[in-house]
């Protein structure tokens, strides 16, 4: 008994090494599990927020990403490239300008006009944008209708063509959602896995969220509410590998002499601010660009028509939160992909 515990406290001090070196081994070879980095800064008049799965911070390179968003499609930026070409300084159409420039005509001419990067003479006549002032009558408003339309504009090789020097151009309503795509692009190119982007509440989101579970993203309640601090949210919809952007007008909007409310989203084909029952249109699609587009898209044809055009474009997803004029109470209509995500929550 002696001599065998003897060999017991000989044996013990190398059974001991032996299992700390397995538990070495194992934990060399197991996957670095990287921590998550958040950032947020300004871009595009809007707040930025970045939250992937990463061993440093890129913060640096993501504002690279959105300054180069910026310097071809900011209507802010007086020496952006789109600025340029709206005031005749020049046609040279940039890299990241020409592919918004297809992205948009390709919708468009899916939303039959409804989308229209032209549209922003109007948006100014009617005090949304660069202008305020007396609102125009309908003369001057079929006046500007001249030089609006999506198809009066081209782009031959790296030269955008306009049919009327007045035109102008603005991609407010997909650069946003573009800048979030030049985010996840860069993510994707550095292999990270796990990401969400979001600029101005336009969002792209790739695998899972730091709770190891898809992520979750809100769509607020559509409040009449100029100053945005009452945000109260309607739905949370869960999501991964995909993009979701939010077009409203229960926030830009103001009460003209006759006491009418008129909301920013200007139809191009009237030249009048919309007047339909859509109170807030979400949309979710491939790519950040696309439902940016179409959300706005929705919001200048209507419920009816949206539907009509969802039914045509598998590839999206969407979720309308809408008055019907009969009660107070908000109505909601989405897809059938939108409700079983909320259905299986």
């Amino acid at each position: 008994m002696e001599n065998e515990n003897k060999r017991w406290k000989w044996q013990l001090p190398f059974l001991l090494l032996l299992i700390i070196g397995t538990v070495l081994i194992i934990r060399r070879h197991q996957p670095h599990e990287a921590p998550f980095q958040k950032e947020e800064g300004m871009i595009f008049g809007t707040v930025f927020h970045a939250t992937y799965q990463c061993d440093s911070s890129l913060h640096q390179a993501i504002m690279g990403e959105l300054q180069r968003v910026d310097a071809s499609l900011s209507m802010f930026n007086p020496n952006s490239t789109i600025s340029l070409i709206n005031k005749g300084e020049s046609q040279e159409a940039d890299s990241l300008l020409r592919i918004v420039f297809r992205q948009s005509q390709e919708i468009s001419r899916a939303t039959d006009g409804c989308f229209d990067v032209t549209v922003a003479p109007l948006v100014n006549a009617w005090g949304f944008g660069f202008k305020s002032g007396a609102l125009p009558d309908s003369s001057q408003v079929d006046s500007i209708l001249q030089f609006v339309g999506w198809q009066k504009v081209t782009l031959t090789g790296d030269k955008i063509e306009k049919q009327d020097e007045r035109i102008v151009m603005d991609f407010s309503a997909i650069a946003k959602g573009f800048g979030s795509d030049q985010v996840a692009s860069f993510f994707n190119s550095r292999g990270i896995q796990n990401y969400m982007i979001e600029i101005g509440g336009e969002i792209v989101v790739k695998g899972h969220n730091p709770n190891g579970k898809d992520w979750h993203v809100g769509v607020n309640r559509p409040i009449e509410d100029n100053t945005s601090k009452n945000q109260e949210i309607q739905a949370v919809i869960p999501l991964t590998n995909c993009a979701m952007a939010t077009s409203g007008n229960y926030r830009n909007y103001y009460i003209g002499a006759n006491g009418k409310k008129l909301a920013h989203t200007i139809d191009p084909h009237s030249g009048y601010p919309v007047q339909h029952s859509i109170l807030s249109s979400t949309v979710v699609a491939p790519t950040c660009s696309m439902a940016d587009a179409f959300a706005t898209s929705f919001m200048v044809m209507g419920l009816e028509k949206a539907q009509q055009v969802l039914a045509k474009h598998p590839e999206l997803q969407a979720y309308f939160i809408y008055s019907d004029g009969k009660d107070e109470e908000f109505k909601v209509w989405c897809t059938e992909g939108i409700k079983e995500k909320l259905d299986n929550q």
